[in-house]
């Protein structure tokens, strides 16, 4: 196992961030995108630009040969994480899907509403 991508999924608050990092020295998000002088400005008009922000991230990293590159976002549902599996396919890594479960209470440090949460929750699909 020579290339690892790790796709780190799971809802707002559930420690994604923290464990991507743990896990890979290469480590991309969408929110990261929304970084502005080490402030966190979302802006959902451009959430579709986030995304592709970070699918040239992580493919950019895949090309340079980065052994580990972990991708964390929600990931609720399967279609979203097809691109990060073409990509691995393409440059040679084995790919990890990992959901994070918020066992330890932890809260979504971007303020996402509890309804989105929920609406979140109800779409969420996994492989067994």
């Amino acid at each position: 196992m020579d290339k690892i991508l790790y796709i780190v999924r799971g809802l707002p608050g559930s420690g994604k961030s923290t464990f991507a990092k743990s896990i890979a020295p290469v480590h991309f998000e969408a929110d990261m995108f929304f970084m502005n002088n080490g402030e966190y400005k979302f802006d959902f008009s451009k959430i579709k630009e986030a995304h592709q922000w970070c699918q040239e991230s992580t493919r950019d990293a895949m090309v340079s040969g980065s052994p580990k590159v972990a991708v964390s976002n929600t990931f609720t549902q399967e279609w979203e994480m097809k691109p990060y599996y073409e990509m691995a396919e393409k440059y040679g890594y084995m790919v990890f899907s990992v959901i994070v479960e918020n066992r330890h209470g932890g809260k979504n440090v971007h303020g996402v509403p509890e309804a989105t949460l929920d609406n979140m929750r109800k779409r969420f699909e996994f492989s067994l």
